[in-house]
């Protein structure tokens, strides 16, 4: 199989319950819920998506003809990055666009080898292959939720046809809100803010990368 790739890069995870964790992120190209480009925003499922997830011409992107391939570029990139290689265990965030219309078992595998610690963030309208060892699942009013399980549902908040009551009777060991961002942030924030705090089983998370300008 041959894997399409907008960019690898080594930065800090700035969301959920990983935040401030120093991981290799792997962003694939391509969406089932968005094409990517402007002109198709107003009619996709999902029109507040933030990331550029078109082409292959990111930073350490490109088509990488096999797992194994993949699985290397990836590792040069944290080896590159960690001059002190023996602290903690390599961890990489699987992203998109939608990372499971690629990631499958034979990468899943391949990270494996090489001693990654795998992490995925889906729409969840893709069932997840097993092995994975962290799964985040951001679901998106208007899309079948199939993958209904996992360590982490993160939703983007808010969305008026999908409200937190609907999701929180599913299988995931944590739930957040994380306020959308746009023109609306700050009430979005205020919002999610007060939901938590009067529905104590959901927790805020924030996109620190953004409040601290790191990619």
């Amino acid at each position: 199989m041959t894997y399409a790739v907008k960019e690898i890069f080594y930065t800090l995870q700035g969301e959920g319950a990983h935040a401030g964790r120093p991981a290799v992120f792997c962003r694939f190209s391509g969406c089932n819920l968005w094409s990517g480009r402007e002109q198709d925003r107003s009619s996709a499922v999902c029109q507040f998506c933030d990331t550029d997830f078109i082409g292959v011409n990111g930073v350490g992107g490109g088509k990488f003809e096999s797992a194994e391939d993949l699985a290397a570029a990836i590792d040069r990139s944290w080896s590159t990055a960690v001059s002190d290689k023996a602290q903690g265990r390599k961890f990489v965030v699987c992203t998109g666009g939608e990372p499971l219309l690629q990631l499958g078992t034979a990468l899943i595998e391949a990270l494996h080898h090489l001693d990654f610690e795998i992490a995925v963030e889906t729409n969840g309208t893709v069932s997840a292959p097993d092995g994975i060892d962290w799964l985040c699942v951001s679901p998106k009013a208007g899309a079948q939720l199939l993958q209904r399980s996992g360590d982490e549902l993160k939703l983007v908040f808010p969305q008026p046809l999908l409200p937190p009551s609907e999701l929180e009777h599913l299988a995931f060991k944590r739930l957040y809100l994380q306020p959308m961002d746009g023109p609306n942030r700050i009430l979005n924030t205020e919002l999610a803010v007060r939901y938590c705090l009067d529905h104590p089983a959901w927790r805020l998370s924030l996109q620190t990368h953004k409040i601290l300008g790191i990619p």
